[in-house]
């Protein structure tokens, strides 16, 4: 891991870059005090719904049971927040 400062961040940015392309990690730091990381860029993955289905499989799940009311969606009345609770 390489530590930089700002200033020279600033002046050696595509340098840089080209190093956290290869891989390495590099710590900006001001006044000699860590601020950021520059790392490689990591492609973020969504929901791996097969995976789930294994999960559940595994341990023996075959259904799930989800309600959403239907009225879900609906504009909650104008006194909501200024009514006393019923529960």
């Amino acid at each position: 891991m390489k530590t930089v400062s700002i200033r020279d961040a600033k002046n050696r940015l595509t340098e840089l870059a080209r190093e956290v392309e290869n891989g390495e990690t590099i710590v900006i730091t001001r006044n000699g005090r860590p601020i950021l990381d520059l790392v490689p860029h990591q492609k973020r993955g969504g929901i791996d719904l097969k995976a789930g289905e294994a999960y559940l499989k595994a341990h023996g799940i075959d259904r799930t049971e989800g309600l959403i009311a239907d009225d879900f969606d609906d504009q909650l009345p104008e006194d909501f927040l200024i009514r006393p609770s019923s529960y």
